[in-house]
């Protein structure tokens, strides 16, 4: 892992954390210092998401200024609307018309998981608390963040657990950086049946969920999920995810590793891209590192090393909330 074993050692981005005590919901903003390449994928049967069509790589929009992810469900889509306003007024974003008359137009996509059901006060009425929340996290981002009960999966379960933001990364020996955000609300469960282990146990690093492995006579009943399973809590779900490089990519690049990155959350959670789930990941790319060698191999390495992020993500974000 990197210094901080974060997303954040990825160089260039930032992140920010905010929440609401008594409705048990919260915000997490992703922001890259230089407007970031960013691509999406998204699996789930249940998703909640703004502007991820413009991340298509045959669109306009070449690159995003912040990345949300909020709990609140379709409620939680105005954080980025906080995000967007905030950075408007700082005069960032994309100038489409370049006229200090014309306000630039930042481009925030999110997503979004269901907490409403926790046990958190949601009479908000007209005025729900995303915007301000979003605005918060953006006011919070930094280098170092917390893990575990914070931002988005502030008011977040896995399964029968109680959910957690996580984040992991990795630094390779010719200096690839690739590293992984999680807020973890999954209708599958993360760890094994009848253990203390994490599905996602074999991606460990130095410990840092907890060093719990399976007994060696361990046998996977194939139909059995765990927790999940027994008592199920469908339609309350979703798993939302970020990767990021410190390799220049293009859009169609960060397509690819995004789509890759989404076998990590099948590493870690079981099962996964269920009809409960809005499950989704994105990719950024802060470009500080320009390989000439950025074909084809090199976007599978980065593509496979940012799968094993984000499932070490998913367990620590978990374990850090237990």
């Amino acid at each position: 892992p990197g210094p901080f074993n974060l997303i954040t050692d990825v160089g260039g981005l930032k992140v920010g954390n905010a929440h609401d005590e008594g409705a048990a919901t919260g915000v997490t903003v992703i922001k890259p210092d230089m407007r970031a390449v960013a691509a999406v994928s998204v699996a789930g049967g249940g998703p909640g998401t703004r502007e991820t069509d413009a991340l298509a790589p045959d669109t306009l929009v070449d690159a995003i200024d912040a990345l949300v992810f909020s709990g609140g469900s379709v409620y939680g889509l105005a954080a980025a609307d906080g995000v967007t306003a905030a950075l408007g007024a700082a005069g960032q974003g994309f100038a489409l018309v370049p006229s200090p008359t014309v306000p630039r137009s930042p481009v925030v996509p999110a997503a979004i998981l269901y907490d409403l059901a926790n046990p958190g006060n949601k009479s908000w009425g007209e005025t729900p608390p995303y915007r301000q929340l979003g605005m918060a996290a953006l006011r919070n981002t930094a280098p170092e963040f917390p893990l575990g009960r914070a931002g988005a999966a502030y008011g977040a379960r896995a399964g029968q657990l109680p959910g957690g933001l996580g984040s992991s990364s990795i630094v390779t020996e010719d200096d690839i950086i690739v590293g992984a955000l999680a807020a973890v609300n999954s209708f599958g469960s993360v760890t094994m049946p009848g253990t203390d282990a994490y599905w996602a146990w074999p991606y460990e690093q130095g410990g840092e969920f907890g060093g719990k492995q399976p007994p060696q006579d361990f046998a996977l009943d194939l139909d059995d999920w765990g927790a999940a399973k027994v008592n199920p809590a469908g339609r309350t779900n979703t798993t939302l995810a970020c990767v990021a490089t410190n390799v220049a990519l293009t859009p169609a690049e960060a397509q690819r590793v995004a789509k890759m990155a989404m076998a990590g959350m099948s590493r870690a959670i079981r099962p996964v891209f269920a009809p409960f789930d809005g499950d989704v990941v994105f990719c950024l790319s802060t470009a500080q590192v320009q390989r000439p060698d950025n074909g084809p191999f090199l976007l599978s390495r980065i593509g496979e090393l940012a799968a094993a992020c984000i499932a070490r993500a998913i367990a620590r974000g978990v374990h850090a909330a237990r």
